[in-house]
């Protein structure tokens, strides 16, 4: 059999990259001698991400509508136009067996034109409330992956497959607690708080962290705060408190998420796979600035299954304390929270997802 070739497209955002390249690593390792492609919108993340995994990526000149009147939108019909043709002609040169989509404007223009020459296009959709570019395209492609129940709504019901949103390949190993207390020397008889803001922090979830501080600590509770780099001059000041790891980003997430009790996270679309999988309490605290408000959506899609807590920012002053109070114990609680998030994981997507691209295939 002739190896096959494919193009993967997503990005904008950490939540697109890192599914396409836990795709193409699968790919890779069941067809070793495939060729890849990445194409990505050519002034974003995806152009730095993508060659730092190994796969070669073209930019286009695309970006997303603003919300208000501004120069680039009257630029996005121009920009659209350059990326189909550029679209065109990358499908042309490179002859794709099937090309992927993550989601974002870049994957948008390559399976439009894909499409139209008739080769097979598979949408990886991470959130449970789908973006713009994967509704429109919904219609034309031949498998929708999907990471959320009750999709129909907004894609045609015989092309979605429940898969999951692939995840990192060393939290399906766990570590053990003990192993992570004594990496981050820990003190076993306190438990422990993991506050996660993304890569790049949440400027609201460390206002809160900052402000319950000392109402943590009264709990008997030590803190490991990823404060994001944006913000680690504002806050590495508490890390004079034995209690508190303040750290800009963390590097073995494994070995935290095995030390943490509770867990206070963003509900972007891979941070909800991985705690799924991961299996803690968890206290969802969703972005309100993210497009269709799709991480509310995501905790929601958890929190209706008793699988999470989700606090909506606006909540955090007056709620913050006592459902905090409610988790920390109630050791029944915290056992029903771990069981029913944990019930919901799907460890195989990867697999799962790439399995159907391999249907497609000739």
């Amino acid at each position: 059999m002739k190896q096959p070739k494919f193009i993967i497209s997503g990005g904008g955002t950490g939540g697109h990259i890192y599914p396409a390249v836990a795709i193409a690593n699968e790919l890779k390792a069941r067809f070793p001698e495939a060729q890849f492609l990445f194409v990505g919108a050519q002034d974003k993340m995806e152009m730095q991400k993508v060659p730092q995994a190994g796969y070669e990526i073209k930019g286009l000149w695309i970006a997303g509508l603003q919300r208000k009147v501004t120069f680039q939108n009257m630029l996005f019909p121009v920009k659209l136009v350059s990326s189909l043709v550029k679209s065109f002609f990358i499908l042309k040169q490179f002859k794709p067996d099937v090309v992927i989509g993550t989601g974002g404007f870049a994957s948008g223009a390559v399976l439009k034109v894909a499409s139209v020459l008739g080769i097979p296009t598979v949408i990886q959709e991470q959130n449970s409330y789908p973006g713009i570019t994967n509704k429109l395209l919904a219609k034309k492609a031949n498998a929708i992956c999907v990471a959320y129940e009750n999709l129909e709504r907004f894609f045609p019901k015989e092309k979605l497959i429940l898969t999951g949103n692939p995840v990192r390949q060393d939290l399906l190993v766990q570590a053990s607690k003990s192993e992570a207390n004594t990496y981050f020397k820990f003190d076993e008889s306190k438990k422990t708080v993991l506050v996660l803001g993304g890569s790049l922090g949440a400027r609201r979830i460390n206002q809160l962290i900052e402000k319950e501080l000392d109402f943590l600590v009264a709990q008997n509770c030590q803190i490991i705060w990823q404060c994001g780099k944006l913000y680690l001059n504002d806050y590495s000041k508490y890390n004079d408190n034995k209690n508190v790891q303040v750290v800009a980003f963390i590097d073995r997430m494994d070995l935290v998420y095995a030390a943490a009790d509770i867990i206070i996270s963003r509900s972007g679309a891979s941070s909800v796979s991985e705690l799924c999988i991961v299996g803690k309490p968890t206290i969802f605290i969703p972005s309100p600035n993210v497009a269709e408000d799709h991480q509310t959506k995501n905790a929601k899609a958890l929190a209706d299954k008793k699988g999470a807590i989700l606090l909506k920012e606006n909540e955090l002053n007056e709620k913050f304390e006592t459902t905090f109070s409610d988790i920390i114990s109630n050791e029944n609680l915290q056992i029903e929270l771990s069981q029913n998030i944990k019930n919901l994981a799907k460890p195989n997507a990867t697999k799962d997802i790439v399995e159907e691209i391999i249907k497609l295939i000739n």
